[in-house]
């Protein structure tokens, strides 16, 4: 049931191991694929391979920051590599990055003679580039994936980045010039955090921020082209359970990338997120995942469709926690009190700004819509 067409391409199952340096060469892509993964794409392919700078990877609980840039395997080495990574079987998606078109469209072409089974254009780096990166310009976007779709005849898809004013517009780019589907999104620019002791970013530089911080980027900006322009999407940004990849599709994504959790977690992430799937798409009567794309986007509307409706909170007699006060601490107009051992809302004072129903650990405070 979990088994997708992705661009054309037959995958096991719609989650795939996103660029990264988990698969700079053929053993660590090979493995990614015995990992389960439904597709692998390559850490991204340069013309001139850089030295990294060290430390180059930080991370939180809830995410990290990544300054690595590149592959360090010259272009002709991927041959190599390749012959290695599909030893396994599987899928393999070859990310490209270069400063023009013929640039990228020459390492396209290549790789597909090495064996890729498609193409995904990378066309932003947070760690060495300002906001004005190359994928916030449409016009450049379009000229580098047409080159590259002239130049192969496996699928083409470009990972967009959230730094950009129109997201949508871009993505109408990639579909006008011939790409098959994109990727959304890359990392994001940004600074995980500061020694306070020593006055020290936790790096030296700004980096691609990941992990969970950005999810919520990454679920709009998949809900966003999803809305407005008809082409396949591969959403990625912060996964790390099933209920993530789920929440992607339901906005509009066919499939799914994961690449933070795999390099904090191990690869087991990925087998773990496959088979939590496929239970929860068993006890939801599922047949195939394509049934629940797009349907979170049957409720979500925009701001000028918002009804202001008089919604007021209650609570819905769930015994409360003795030593809770979060939500009366939360409400903002004081509406919220506690009589005893329960939690009264004054009705009146009560504007149903909703905070309160998330807030609340034991889930008794509910909005009367």
């Amino acid at each position: 049931m979990l088994k997708t067409d992705f661009l054309g391409m037959k995958l096991d199952n719609p989650v795939m191991i996103a660029a990264g340096p988990w698969n700079r060469d053929g053993k660590g892509i090979k493995e990614s694929i015995e990992a389960g993964a439904g597709a692998v794409v390559t850490e991204s392919i340069v013309s001139d391979t850089l030295l990294d700078v060290r430390p180059r990877i930080s991370c939180d609980d809830k995410g990290a920051q990544n300054i690595r840039l590149y592959s360090d395997i010259q272009i002709e080495g991927w041959e190599r590599e390749m012959d290695i990574a599909k030893s396994a079987g599987g899928v393999v998606i070859a990310s490209v990055s270069g400063h023009t078109a013929s640039e990228v469209a020459y390492l396209a072409s290549k790789l597909e003679k090495f064996g890729a089974d498609a193409i995904e254009l990378s066309v932003s780096n947070p760690a060495v580039e300002s906001l004005e990166v190359v994928a916030s310009h449409a016009d450049v976007v379009y000229e580098m994936t047409k080159e590259i779709v002239t130049a192969v005849k496996i699928p083409v898809i470009a990972k967009l980045s959230q730094n950009t004013t129109n997201i949508s517009k871009v993505a109408k780019a990639v579909k006008d010039a011939g790409g098959s589907g994109v990727t959304a999104i890359n990392t994001v620019r940004g600074i995980l955090g500061v020694d306070i002791e020593n006055a020290a970013p936790m790096l030296s530089t700004y980096g691609g921020i990941s992990g969970e911080y950005i999810r919520p980027l990454g679920l709009a900006s998949v809900a966003t082209i999803a809305q407005t322009v008809d082409i396949p999407i591969c959403g990625v940004g912060g996964i790390s359970e099933y209920k993530h990849a789920l929440e992607y599709i339901m906005l509009g994504a066919s499939a799914v990338q994961v690449g933070t959790a795999v390099m904090l977690e191990g690869r087991e992430v990925i087998r773990k997120i496959v088979q939590d799937l496929e239970i929860w798409a068993q006890n939801h009567h599922i047949s195939t995942l394509s049934e629940l794309r797009g349907k979170a986007l049957e409720n979500l509307k925009s701001f000028e469709e918002m009804k202001f409706e008089p919604a007021v909170s209650h609570s819905s007699g769930v015994p409360c926690g003795e030593n809770c006060s979060k939500c009366i601490s939360a409400c903002m107009y004081q509406a919220i009190s506690r009589k005893g051992g329960q939690i009264s809302v004054d009705r009146t004072r009560c504007t149903g700004c909703g905070l309160c129903t998330f807030i609340c650990p034991a889930n008794m405070l509910k909005l009367d819509l």
